[in-house]
């Protein structure tokens, strides 16, 4: 079961850039429908259970679910919007230096302290992301702004995988991701009505992407990661993403016919081994 969920929500993240690349509309109109759409699916998910999510919280608890609220919108902002300035391969290999942010985070908040093997996975597959994104070195500055704007996505993200790891060790998934969506979600349509980007008037095919990327990546993969959360440590969890550049790569050769390689396929080797070995960490 553990395993099954572990590959059914590696393969689901995958799938985001190539959705948000397929998507066009505006960095945060998708950021906004995909927590939207998301957070309506396990609301009525609650109420179809007659199940109250926010019993389950403290009001210490709630304040900690608002900060990775706060972090996983600005990762979605920054990084759906880093997609419309650089490829999937810099973008997702970007993003996948979140480990370091949450290893730094680990040790000072949560005070837990990575073992050897998790020390040694990390270097490897963020030698492994910058491998996979070298494709973009040297190009304009449209690629680099994009690059810059991942690394902030990373930093979202480490930020959420860390309240999530406090919270999820005593909150039931469902009731988690209920409450934390829905607060994404509000501060995410907020910017996007404060910036003016639209969000009514798109094709049925833009709204048909609109809830592909809230329900693949967002419902299936990002809810199989807080699942994990309660049985791996923040750190093991944020390279267990880093899976995603190597599943994204292949999509977009196959799906959107960007270009994999022999050194891309490198940096995907460097990433697989230092998941390997950061799992075999964990379980040591």
């Amino acid at each position: 079961m553990l395993y099954f969920i572990l590959i059914a929500g590696i393969i689901a993240i995958s799938f985001a850039s190539i959705l948000i690349k397929l998507c066009d509309a505006p960095a945060m109109a998708i950021a906004s429908y995909r927590l939207l759409f998301a957070s309506v699916f396990f609301v009525g998910s609650c109420g179809f259970k007659k199940e109250n999510p926010l019993q389950y919280f403290s009001r210490r608890d709630l304040k900690v679910a608002l900060i990775a609220g706060l972090f996983l919108s600005v990762h979605f902002s920054a990084w759906i919007s880093s997609l419309k300035y650089t490829s999937v391969a810099s973008s997702v290999a970007l993003v996948a230096t979140a480990p370091m942010f949450v290893v730094i985070g680990s040790m000072t908040f949560l005070k837990e302290k990575p073992n050897k093997l998790l020390l040694l996975g990390i270097p490897l597959t963020l030698l492994g992301a910058v491998i996979l994104s070298s494709k973009d070195w040297g190009h304009a500055d449209q690629s680099l702004f994009g690059n810059f704007l991942a690394v902030i996505g990373a930093v979202g993200a480490a930020g959420y995988l860390l309240a999530g790891r406090d919270l999820r060790s005593r909150i039931p998934t469902q009731a988690y991701v209920t409450v934390v969506y829905t607060a994404t979600t509000v501060m995410l349509v907020a910017i996007t009505l404060l910036q003016k980007t639209p969000l009514l008037h798109y094709s049925p095919n833009i709204f048909l992407l609109f809830f592909l990327i809230a329900f693949v990546p967002q419902v299936i993969g990002h809810t199989s990661f807080n699942w994990l959360l309660k049985h791996f440590s923040a750190a093991t969890v944020s390279i267990l993403t880093l899976s995603e550049p190597v599943g994204a790569s292949i999509l977009a050769y196959v799906i959107l016919g960007e270009n994999i390689s022999s050194l891309q396929i490198i940096g995907g080797i460097f990433i697989l081994t230092g998941v390997v070995i950061s799992l075999r960490g964990e379980f040591s």
